[in-house]
């Protein structure tokens, strides 16, 4: 019967359609498609609402039979871990008027933590990340506080090490991220808390579709500054009367500890990804500074066979130390120019990575710079990117390792 459906297909398709056919019958297809577009696909066509799709194809799960039936199922319930899709901010590009009134607005601080959504539902609780990673056990001092809020809430927020009513630097919570099991010292040294900005479901009911505001109002009854052992909370929003002495008090953002701002519509809902014109993250500007290609490494996908994976150095006491690792930045053209440099002015080779004549300058952004022992410039910045290509400068302008210590002392 099977034999006699595929000669059928076969003859009613065309020589494309046939191939495309034949690919997914033997599950050798593979396309890249946003999560979006699957999202959208599978609601039209069996009829589901888009939220619902998205909503059960969050968390853990196997592409089987069953798992599709539920998936695609009008009638199918959410399960009690099963996290929402995460609501996401683009950066703000426009002037602050542009925005319209401040009264339209919510402003926030943008901590630098781990984003996730801390669930309580059936009497259990779950922790989960953007990454749809489920993380409860990592941090023991939140299980506590998490059964402490009510049955059928659903918080978005952010994981921060928090120490004496302040955030703690990234590198203090990145130790906590790959340990299953954290020893007491750890514990000790980078407490964290759960720090609450939206509540997306209160007693079980959705309310993604409701303003901010509303939202915003629940929340600070369910998780106030002075709750749950103050380990999980809501902070009040920034209060400024005009967008001015809100720019001013963003001026202390590193001071704080914080990367910027988020500016949020009073009267927008939770969307589903990223949106545009109600969710804005307002970060300050990144720190920089001028450093030396010194070695480089083929990249991946489409980039394979060419080198795109750049190490950089600054002087220290004469030498070259290399202290970041940036991929993205340049534009096609400059990685094309970049790739001939590099195999032009090969010195050694170690395994993929490719030592070059150290010429090229480049002005190179991080959003932070913590002290390391385990780099041997005795630093490690946040999100290294290449900001521009110095052609200007030769390699004996580039910075030291000392000015870029010396950035240390405001980001502590």
């Amino acid at each position: 019967e099977r034999r006699r459906e595929l000669r059928s297909a076969w003859q009613e398709l065309g020589t494309s359609e046939r191939f495309l056919f034949n690919k997914l019958v033997t599950g050798s297809f593979r396309v890249g498609v946003s999560q979006r577009l699957v999202t959208r696909a599978l609601a039209e066509t069996y009829g589901v609402e888009p939220a619902s799709v998205a909503h059960r194809m969050m968390g853990e799960w196997e592409p089987t039979a069953e798992f599709f039936a539920r998936l695609v199922d009008v009638e199918d319930d959410v399960e009690a871990s099963r996290p929402y899709p995460f609501c996401l901010a683009n950066p703000l590009t426009d002037e602050l008027s542009a925005l319209g009134t401040r009264d339209a607005w919510i402003a926030e601080w943008k901590w630098d933590g781990i984003r996730g959504q801390l669930i309580r539902r059936d009497n259990q609780s779950f922790l989960w990340t953007r990454g749809e990673e489920s993380v409860l056990d990592r941090f023991p001092e939140l299980v506590a506080p998490a059964a402490d809020l009510p049955d059928g809430v659903v918080l978005d927020g952010e994981v921060l090490a928090w120490k004496q009513r302040r955030v703690l630097p990234f590198a203090d919570l990145q130790r906590r991220i790959g340990r299953k099991k954290v020893g007491k010292k750890v514990l000790a040294e980078a407490p964290v808390v759960f720090l609450a900005f939206d509540i997306l479901e209160y007693e079980g009911v959705d309310l993604r579709g409701r303003p901010l505001a509303e939202r915003r109002e629940l929340l600070a009854r369910v998780a106030p500054e002075s709750s749950a052992q103050g380990v999980v909370f809501a902070p009040p929003p920034i209060q400024a009367a005009s967008w001015s002495q809100l720019a001013t008090l963003r001026e202390q953002s590193r001071a704080l500890g914080v990367e910027g701002m988020m500016l949020k519509r009073s009267d927008s809902v939770y969307a589903a990804g990223r949106v545009t014109g109600t969710w804005w993250k307002w970060k300050v500007a990144p720190y920089s500074c001028d450093a030396v290609l010194i070695y480089a490494q083929r990249g991946s996908g489409r980039r394979a066979s060419l080198f795109t994976d750049y190490t950089f150095a600054v002087w220290d006491e004469g030498r070259l130390a290399p202290f970041a690792k940036a991929y993205s930045g340049l534009t096609d053209e400059e990685i094309r120019e970049v790739d001939a440099y590099v195999r032009g002015h090969a010195r050694e080779k170690f395994g993929p990575v490719v030592a070059v004549d150290p010429e090229l300058v480049f002005e190179i952004a991080f959003e932070n710079i913590q002290p390391s022992k385990r780099h041997k410039a005795g630093i490690a910045v946040r999100f290294p990117r290449i900001l521009r290509w110095r052609r200007d400068k030769r390699p004996e302008d580039a910075d030291t390792l000392e000015q870029v210590k010396s950035l240390l002392e405001p980001a502590c």
